[in-house]
């Protein structure tokens, strides 16, 4: 199993500094995946949770892969509709190219209705637009001899019916973000008749999950979030989604806070701990 690290390009801390040491951080405790998030346009819904700076993440990947050698690199996730098919296609192709073959192209369909509006892109048509323009991405990729670039794995965002069913059309690994583990039995079910009803083989997965480390264990139930709780906890929600059949988990570290982002240090000692009892 891959353990990657989803890493915080936003917020007061984030700065070109701060974003190398993250990178020689994780590849020095050896995982396997780091991952950004994806924002264009900071308006004030996405700036609740997410403040600027806000690095955009190709841009960002591809100094990170100048100055990392072997961990893999990739979007989560990265928000299809904002650019045009073909400018995705020809970043992720070079992305492709100037790594190694490191990159993961996780996508979803967005969440945040004022930036849609502040880019001109209609927020009711995002799932259709999403489909589109993956369609175009991969026909680039096939057929274009100047985007191929090997095999880039596509990882479909989202924790709705639609991700799902879109994962299962596109064959793509599924990845859905910061949930309980109660909710994902039930989701792994539905993915299971999903993928029943359209004839297709049940496709990877590829959580993310929270990361918080508590000296005491948190009470089993339906609220405690997958990733949270003592060492052994954490150890053993990714045993289960192990079993359940990621061969991908993401840890998402950051707890709400921007001002997180100014002392790095916590998320790294508890990803230090998680990295030296990985399964």
């Amino acid at each position: 199993m891959r353990i990657g690290v989803n890493v915080p390009n936003f917020g007061p801390g984030a700065n070109p500094d701060n974003l190398a040491r993250w990178a020689k951080t994780l590849e020095g405790l050896g995982f396997d995946l780091l991952m950004l998030s994806d924002h264009v346009a900071i308006t004030s819904d996405v700036a609740k949770q997410y403040p600027a700076p806000f690095y955009e993440p190709v841009t960002t990947l591809s100094w990170l892969a100048g100055i990392t050698t072997r961990i893999g690199l990739g979007t989560t996730v990265l928000i299809a509709p904002y650019r045009h098919p073909l400018l995705v296609a020809r970043m992720a192709a070079n992305l492709q190219q100037l790594s190694g073959g490191r990159l993961i192209l996780g996508v979803g369909v967005g969440w945040a209705r004022e930036e849609f509006e502040a880019l001109g892109i209609p927020f009711e048509r995002r799932g259709a637009l999403t489909d589109e323009h993956l369609r175009i991405i991969r026909t680039a990729w096939e057929n274009d001899a100047d985007y191929r670039c090997g095999q880039i794995p596509i990882w479909v965002g989202g924790n709705s019916d639609a991700a799902k069913r879109r994962a299962v059309r596109l064959g793509s690994p599924w990845h859905p973000l910061r949930f309980t583990m109660p909710w994902f039995r039930e989701a792994v079910e539905r993915l299971k008749d999903i993928s029943a009803e359209l004839d297709r083989p049940v496709p990877e997965l590829a959580p993310r999950i929270f990361l918080r480390l508590t000296e005491k264990p948190v009470e089993p139930g339906p609220d405690r979030r997958a990733g949270e709780g003592t060492l052994e906890q954490v150890l053993e929600d990714i045993e289960e989604l192990r079993r359940a059949g990621a061969e991908t988990v993401l840890l998402d570290p950051y707890h709400g806070d921007p001002n997180e982002t100014l002392r790095p240090e916590a998320a790294w000692q508890a990803l230090a701990t998680v990295a030296a009892h990985r399964p």
